[in-house]
């Protein structure tokens, strides 16, 4: 079993997405990069059936919210291959009023639940995906728990005020 680097797999992305790629970079060694919600479907397409890397196995997805950027929302991919042992991070971002991107249950069947996990908590709308609807969260919320548009803790609680822990 040989070991594709992280340059070879670049290598081979970027000859295929010359431009799609952006920000990529190599925290703690995993490969990461960006891409558009127009590009994801083809760049996991390829990831997943091109002979030599086979990226067959999506370990996760899920979602992020930093509000403080201009596309506040993203979605996070992990792949891993399991014949060249080497992963991969993907990530899109979107603006906080328009959180559509296709969904991954056209490559795998596992996407499923990762995605309705990911529109329950941060809002995001998985565009063809065969039943997006709450599944930890009741059913008629109307907020995204996940997403960072609320304080942490209530102002007007008096048990947290200072003079109570003799500050």
């Amino acid at each position: 079993m040989s070991k594709i680097t992280n340059e070879e797999l670049l290598g081979s992305i970027k000859g295929k997405f010359e431009d799609g790629v952006t920000a990529i970079s190599e925290p703690f060694g995993l490969l990461t990069l960006e891409t558009s919600r127009e590009k994801i479907i083809d760049l996991l397409t390829f990831l997943k059936t091109d002979a030599k890397l086979q990226f067959i196995y999506l370990t996760d997805l899920t979602g992020i919210h930093y509000p403080e950027n201009e596309k506040p929302i993203g979605v996070i991919y992990h792949l891993h291959s399991l014949v060249n042992n080497v992963r991969i991070r993907i990530k899109v971002f979107m603006a906080d009023d328009d959180v559509k991107i296709p969904t991954a249950t056209v490559l795998w069947n596992g996407a499923n639940w990762m995605e309705r996990e990911t529109y329950d908590f941060f809002g995001v709308e998985f565009e063809g995906h065969p039943d997006l609807r709450r599944i930890l969260n009741v059913d008629d919320m109307t907020v995204f728990p996940m997403r960072r548009e609320y304080p942490l803790e209530d102002p007007n609680r008096v048990d947290k005020r200072d003079y109570f822990f003799g500050r």
